[in-house]
């Protein structure tokens, strides 16, 4: 598998329908400009779908990569390592954020278990059908995955997409339920983005003290080591320093261009992820938006690097899609504005 043939596969949203969206703007009663983001929004909505008016967005689906890391082990982390099982039993019984969120906004949540460390019948047969591996290496020291675990993570993400897109899915809240994906995701952003491993190192949607912070930034200068020589192929730096769970999205990421579905992205490992996708097919970002800013400076990077500005910034640092599914009624209201308000006489 060579990730930059997907470059040759992924097309831009098409630009004549955007125009022919802007021009439609241009009729309405309201004032162009009165909606601020929302006219931009609906606009690229138009240009996705390739139809105007744009139309409603009615199966929107948030989709969650699970997975373990390695790097948790040194204590990284604001949760046990090896804990992601719990993550993905909080979602599935309805008790974390973005369950909670999911429900009163009646989207389905689909959590895939891509490399979660635990026995598989801890969770359901559905939930663990496609794992990879049983957690993923310690990136500082070793491989996060074999060359073969990590085409068969990609291939899992992309056959995802092709199973939400074939569904009927017209627009996916993506996120990740991870202990250790932070520092991962940080590591890639800093290789990508050829900087430092104190520039990327955040708290973590859990929060880390001083000393745990120090211990992160160390695990990411020591990975950057081992992930500098094999950034000129995508498919080995996830191998190297990404993990099951994030290869997956990656993949995930490209099929969903590959299949003109938009997706919103959450936080810095789905950040992380794009701008793997972004380094493989340049285009691929145009069907993404940037949900939420979460604080982790990674993300920012990352986004900036990619030309993607957030549509939300509320201090929402908790992960798993939940800031990603709260950008949902903004982008489902663009939609809204631009197919009913009235055009002038």
């Amino acid at each position: 598998m060579n990730l930059d043939d997907f470059s040759d596969l992924i097309e831009r949203p098409d630009s004549g329908t955007r125009q022919d969206a802007e021009e439609r703007r241009e009729r309405l009663t309201v004032p162009p400009g009165a909606l601020g983001r929302l006219d931009e929004l609906g606009e690229w909505l138009s240009a996705a779908q390739g139809a105007v008016p744009v139309r409603p967005i009615e199966q929107p689906r948030v989709v969650l990569f699970a997975g373990d890391h390695g790097v948790a082990k040194l204590d990284v982390s604001g949760r046990p390592a090896g804990g992601t099982h719990e993550l993905v039993r909080a979602v599935l019984d309805g008790a974390s954020p973005v369950a909670v969120l999911a429900r009163r906004m009646g989207v389905p949540v689909r959590v895939v278990d891509a490399g979660v460390d635990c026995d598989p019948e801890l969770l359901p047969a559905d939930v663990v059908r496609h794992r990879v591996r049983r957690g993923s290496g310690r990136i500082d020291i070793e491989d996060a995955l074999t060359p073969e675990e990590a085409e068969q993570a990609v291939r899992l993400g992309m056959a995802i997409a092709d199973e939400e897109a074939d569904s009927g899915t017209d627009l996916v809240v993506l996120g990740d339920l991870s202990v250790g994906g932070t520092t991962s995701a940080a590591t890639l952003i800093a290789a990508l983005c050829g900087t430092d491993a104190s520039v990327v190192t955040g708290r973590g949607g859990a929060g880390i003290d001083d000393l745990a912070w120090m211990r992160k930034c160390a695990a990411i200068r020591d990975a950057l080591c081992r992930a500098r020589p094999v950034l000129g192929d995508q498919l080995e730096l996830l191998a190297a320093v990404g993990g099951a769970d994030l290869a997956a999205t990656t993949g995930f990421l490209l099929q969903s261009a590959v299949r003109r579905m938009p997706v919103i992205l959450d936080g810095v490992v789905s950040a992380a992820c794009a701008l793997v996708a972004q380094r493989a097919a340049f285009r691929a970002p145009d069907w993404w938006l940037a949900g939420q800013v979460s604080g982790e400076p990674a993300q920012s990077k990352a986004l900036d690097r990619m030309a993607l500005n957030p549509l939300l910034d509320h201090g929402v640092t908790v992960g798993e899609g939940t800031g990603a599914l709260l950008a949902l009624p903004l982008v489902q209201a663009a939609a809204a504005f631009a197919a009913e308000l009235p055009e002038k006489d």
